[in-house]
């Protein structure tokens, strides 16, 4: 399998081997005929960015017709910023002001220790506030976790789950953030799945494989009605704060295969419903584009989120169609 997709030298056959199992993860599913994009070299250049394939024109045409009903939502992860909470209060207050022009849903995923303070400057305004983790128990012996409930008690209304730091650095396994979705839907918390790929698994052509896979551990359980709170961020993970370009005709190319993905999971109508955002080194350059495309939902911004002048353009984006 490592052969059939990945001309790796033999450095890299260990990362191959990892993606070959994923692959045949997803054969195990019922994936493997769903998706089938050729690999695609990366870039640094924008001049040089990805080109898409006509892949998927079919499902995307049927299911895109639902764009219309899709409010658009743009959300800031902070991640570890800012240094303390001085910094944080003048940020909070230069977004909240800069969002009232804002044409959808904004939100902001900031640091625990600033959740409380960051809903009192955004209440009453467009902006809501997120946290950017949570432990699928309420309370208990689980040092240094943070409770759904503890969350929603100052303020948050939203969560991050699944991001890929979190995947990669604290090591958070499927059955972990299956379970998350879950507690966070359960305490009325709108959980926000974030997927993607490796630079490993891009170039063997496994991307919207990977993220099928993702998409199937993560929302296991998960109602059609339940749907309605969740929204999914694709976020290529060669792509965070790298420099490497996606280009929007490729990211439309995987968010409609995603939306292809809900429809088998679910069906047509959730799929048309379901809000898709991408990330991956989003700027006010790029985000014009992105937000043209029929399947891009929306934004999940992680250092421009940082800067209140070039969030502002993002939240304030002008699709190119």
């Amino acid at each position: 399998i490592v052969r059939a997709c990945c001309s790796q030298k033999a450095s890299d056959m260990v990362a191959g081997s990892k993606s070959a199992l994923l692959l045949g993860a997803a054969a195990a599913i019922g994936l493997s005929e769903a998706f089938s994009p050729a690999p695609m070299a990366l870039s640094h250049s924008r001049s040089a960015a990805l080109t898409a394939t006509p892949t998927l024109r079919a499902e995307r045409s049927g299911l895109a017709a639902a764009t219309m009903a899709r409010e658009s939502f743009v959300a800031g992860n902070w991640k570890c910023n800012p240094i303390d909470v001085n910094e944080a209060r003048q940020l909070a207050t230069a977004v909240v002001a800069e969002a009232k022009t804002a044409p959808g849903q904004v939100a902001i995923f900031v640091p625990h220790p600033y959740v409380a303070m960051v809903s009192d400057i955004a209440k009453g305004s467009n902006v809501e506030v997120g946290g950017q983790n949570m432990y699928v128990e309420t309370q208990g012996a689980y040092t240094g976790a943070t409770g759904a409930t503890m969350l929603k008690s100052v303020g948050a209304t939203h969560v991050l789950v699944g991001h890929s730091e979190r995947r990669a650095t604290f090591g958070a396994t499927e059955e972990l953030i299956n379970g998350q979705v879950l507690k966070a839907l359960d305490e009325g918390l709108k959980p926000l799945l974030c997927i993607g790929e490796t630079k490993e698994e891009y170039e063997s052509g496994l991307n919207t494989k990977v993220c099928a896979l993702q998409i199937a551990k993560g929302l296991r359980g998960v109602t059609k009605e339940q749907m309605k709170h969740v929204t999914i961020a694709y976020e290529p993970v060669w792509a965070i704060g790298t420099g490497l370009v996606c280009d929007a005709a490729v990211a439309q190319d995987v968010h409609a295969s995603i939306r292809s993905f809900l429809a088998e999971m679910f069906d047509k109508e959730v799929a048309g419903s379901v809000r898709i955002q991408y990330g991956g080194s989003v700027t006010p350059d790029s985000v014009d584009e992105l937000m043209g495309k029929p399947d891009i939902d929306g934004c999940l911004v992680g250092g421009a989120s940082l800067d209140a002048s070039k969030f502002k353009r993002i939240m304030n984006y002008e699709p190119v169609v």
